[in-house]
């Protein structure tokens, strides 16, 4: 039993895995079968069978696991002795964690609002145009890349000695006459943030573009029609009529990378490992629960995470009640 429920080696594992699987498929198949059987049962009956695998699998996929990191946050580092509000303590006191604190603030203010901008401007500029669709699917592009590899790839590009942007920068100040060396870009911190940012906001303008172009596009032609014969400029069509109309949709996209932003791990941790003083709350929850095997304070950030998205996902779900209530 110790065997099935702490697996260590990568058989133990592939075998509780096909376990689960199975246990699964038989529960399932054994609640349709005794659904089809022909007696008469009460109404409540059949959709309780079927809703219960589906039940049963988030409780001990999502609730079970939620309610032990919970606990696990109040407990010391080992995950046994009861110590209070120790770990959230830490957390909010230490240096260490007020950096990460502080970078997760950055991230979450400064990759929606930029990746929104970017990809409202980019949407608008190219929306009917002749090259419209090429333009949209290279903004679209770093979507189809997954977040590992845009970070390699934009590792390269800020590396010291060959990437693209130190040639930019040494090659700009030898037009002036200078000799300079590139900066290690990832090593200076705060700057090194900003340049991780970059490569979150690459990614996401995509995904704002997509949606805010959609629409832009759905917005009645005879309301752009006649703000021109009322003789608005461009600008002011854009301003007064495209993005009020369009707001519900801004606001989704804003949310939804904001959740993203907060989770951001992959880039992170590919292209600094969260050193140079670039972690973020999600990382530094990896660190802490897998390298310095700190179970309590690893448990305190992921619950302080989970806190931190809740009043995100409230106002991103009540925004789509409203854009339906008015459709």
């Amino acid at each position: 039993m110790d065997l099935l429920l702490h697996p260590e080696s990568p058989g133990d594992k592939l075998l509780l895995m096909v376990i689960a699987i199975a246990i699964f498929v038989g529960v399932t198949g054994a609640i349709l079968g005794l659904l089809s059987l022909p007696k008469r049962m009460p109404r409540w009956v059949t959709p309780l069978g079927f809703l219960a695998p589906a039940v049963a699998a988030v409780c001990f996929g999502l609730v079970y696991p939620a309610t032990v990191t919970v606990g696990n946050s109040f407990k010391d580092r080992a995950g046994q002795e009861f110590i209070g509000f120790g770990n959230y303590v830490q957390a909010f006191t230490e240096g260490q964690f007020l950096i990460v604190l502080r970078n997760s603030v950055a991230w979450v203010v400064l990759v929606p609002v930029l990746a929104t901008a970017l990809g409202l401007a980019y949407a608008a500029l190219v929306d009917r145009t002749r090259f419209e669709k090429m333009a949209k699917t290279l903004m679209f592009l770093p979507m189809a890349i997954s977040m590992v590899g845009a970070s390699i790839i934009w590792k390269f590009v800020y590396d010291n000695k060959v990437g693209l942007l130190s040639e930019a920068y040494v090659g700009l100040a030898a037009l002036f006459g200078q000799q300079v060396t590139a900066p290690q870009w990832l090593m200076n911190a705060p700057a090194n943030t900003g340049f991780l940012i970059v490569v979150m906001v690459w990614i996401q303008a995509g995904f704002a573009m997509t949606v805010l172009s959609a629409a832009i596009k759905a917005i009645p032609d005879e309301i752009n029609e006649a703000a021109l014969l009322d003789g608005l400029t461009a600008w002011q069509l854009f301003r007064t009529i495209t993005v009020p109309m369009i707001r519900p949709s801004i606001v989704v996209v804003l949310t939804t990378v904001a959740m993203t932003s907060l989770k951001a791990f992959d880039v992170v941790r590919t292209m600094t490992g969260g050193n140079y003083d670039t972690s973020v709350i999600a990382n530094e929850f990896y660190t802490q629960s897998f390298t310095n095997q700190n179970k309590g304070l690893g448990a305190a950030l992921a619950v302080l995470l989970f806190v931190i998205i809740i009043p995100v996902i409230v106002y991103n779900v009540r925004q789509l009640r409203k854009s339906e209530e008015v459709r």
